[in-house]
């Protein structure tokens, strides 16, 4: 049975799991890394577009300086953290120069993307660096965080990934080869579960906590992943990360791992949690013609189209798009605070930079940051 939409999916997210890259604990599996790498260069050649979050730097930094276990406190795990990116970055990069591809370190933490500003900065970052075709490797900044900032696990990171960049699927690699209906190191009667909906609550009782001790995670934060992933309608692939050409049998639509399906188109998700999750903070006036090209067009709102600007909001905030006659046409995360808005308003996209001395954007509202008053 070919998976149809694992087969189709363009921009993918893949995540590998501590167990899998430090060969459960014995130092970066370089001879692993290689063979992910060569089948990520092949999906590339394909016209995909990856995005790799990548565990590791703890485990790797434990063994680097020599501890036997993971230690508790938060001082040491950062120090960990910082001697271990090094080495796990410095294996990537290496790896990927073979195929002549370029990586970039991108380091996260929560308030990252919780903060609508630095949402939208690291979204930005992020889609530029697929559109100059280069591999981001994202990991949670270690070595910064503290308990009250943390994803918790990078699958929960993974899939905010997913959700920021709009990606089609999330495959994430792990040291099973996905969900059973019991667990496969006690039971010989466990069984695959091959595809489900992501929302599937009976799934919850199959999920079992973390066994190696090198990670933060077990299944049941891949299950919860896979259910933060589908707010944005993407899917999730659950997969055995050992397993022979794992990432090219995905992307082939083979039947392999857990498939956990969203119920929803991406776009579609992604606009109905903009319509009903966020405070709005002012309002833009809209002249006619970028009334017509929002509604009927779905194009982006450029700052010639604005008449009028009120409130007081920051890049990021959600805004409300209004006509004439102060009728609702859409709301959006603005690209530009309030008093660069008020500068620019009338102004065509050319003449930004040399009004504001700076240039952030080509549009006031990118079209996939609004939603329209239907």
């Amino acid at each position: 049975m070919t998976r149809t939409i694992t087969k189709k999916a363009k921009r993918v997210v893949i995540k590998i799991g501590s167990a899998l890259l430090t060969n459960n604990g014995a130092g970066l599996h370089r001879t692993a890394i290689d063979q992910w790498v060569e089948q990520i260069a092949e999906l590339l050649e394909q016209g995909k577009e990856i995005v790799l979050v990548s565990s590791g730097s703890i485990a790797e930094g434990i063994v680097r300086l020599g501890w036997k276990n993971r230690p508790e406190t938060i001082h040491e795990l950062q120090a960990a953290a910082a001697v271990g990116q090094m080495g796990l970055i410095q294996t990537y990069e290496s790896s990927f120069k073979r195929f002549d591809r370029v990586t970039a370190q991108i380091l996260l933490d929560h308030d990252d993307l919780a903060n609508r500003q630095r949402y939208l900065n690291a979204r930005s970052a992020l889609q530029t660096l697929i559109s100059l075709k280069v591999i981001p490797i994202v990991n949670e900044n270690d070595t910064v965080v503290t308990d009250e900032i943390r994803f918790g696990d990078n699958d929960s990171l993974a899939a905010l990934v997913a959700n920021l960049i709009d990606a089609d699927l999330l495959i994430i690699m792990t040291d099973k080869d996905g969900l059973f209906t019991a667990n496969p190191d006690c039971d010989p009667n466990a069984t695959l579960i091959t595809e489900a909906g992501a929302n599937d609550k009976s799934l919850d009782r199959l999920a079992g906590e973390s066994s190696s001790g090198l990670g933060r995670g077990g299944m049941i934060t891949k299950l919860q992943a896979a259910r933060l992933a589908a707010r944005s309608g993407c899917s999730t692939v659950i997969v055995g990360g050992r397993n022979n050409n794992i990432l090219t049998a995905v992307a082939d639509g083979a039947s392999v791992g857990t498939f956990l399906t969203a119920s929803q188109q991406p776009l579609a998700a992604r606009k109905q949690w903009l319509a009903g999750h966020l405070q709005t903070k002012g309002q833009l006036v809209l002249d006619a013609g970028a009334v017509k090209v929002l509604t009927q067009q779905g194009r982006s709102l450029l700052a010639v189209g604005v008449t009028e600007v009120k409130g007081q909001f920051t890049r990021g905030d959600l805004v409300i798009c209004v006509d004439s006659k102060g009728q609702e046409i859409a709301r959006g995360l603005v690209n530009y605070n309030a008093e660069e808005a008020l500068r620019i308003m009338g102004q065509s996209t050319e003449d930004i930079a040399g009004i504001l001395g700076y240039f952030e954007d080509d549009e006031l509202i990118h079209r996939d940051n609004m939603v329209i008053n239907s």
